[in-house]
């Protein structure tokens, strides 16, 4: 009679210890989805359940005329740049949202996560190089405009 009271009783304790690994790794990702940054500044990690913030803005490419008006005509005004892809980058993660310009040059990219990015227009065929990264730091639900120029090679 005792072995089956010790039996049950390990069936229950094994049981409580799955039931106490199951809440330990649900409430560690509960904790994870909320991350604010660290003292040490890193970026949390992103997370569809974490903030969200935005980098929008326009690509163009220019100059466009060979030889500089004063005053320009409009003609000459730089073109926008479809099919450019733009990326944001965490220090620690890499690459974590990219986004192509439309057709007017546009672009708009959600980022699930804060802190400091890097924005990259990657080179483009027919195009001079890239513009420039830039490196911001973005706030919560913040919408950041970032603009990038290409250099069509013209003189």
């Amino acid at each position: 009679m005792m072995r089956g009271a010790v039996k049950v009783s390990w069936r229950w304790l094994a049981a409580l210890v799955l039931v106490a690994a199951v809440v330990v790794v649900l409430a560690a990702t509960a904790q994870r989805a909320g991350q604010t940054p660290g003292a040490s500044g890193q970026s949390p990690e992103p997370t569809p359940a974490g903030p969200i913030a935005y980098v929008v803005g326009s690509v163009t490419a220019g100059p466009v005329c060979p030889v500089v008006q004063s005053p320009a005509p409009s003609s000459c005004d730089p073109r926008p740049v479809a099919g450019a892809v733009i990326t944001v980058s965490f220090a620690d993660q890499g690459e974590v949202a990219r986004a192509t310009t439309a057709a007017d040059g546009s672009y708009r990219i959600t980022i699930h996560g804060y802190g400091t990015v890097t924005v990259t227009a990657l080179p483009l065929a027919g195009l001079m190089g890239a513009p420039a990264p830039v490196t911001v730091t973005l706030e919560p639900t913040e919408t950041r405009r970032l603009d990038f120029d290409y250099d069509t090679g013209i003189r």
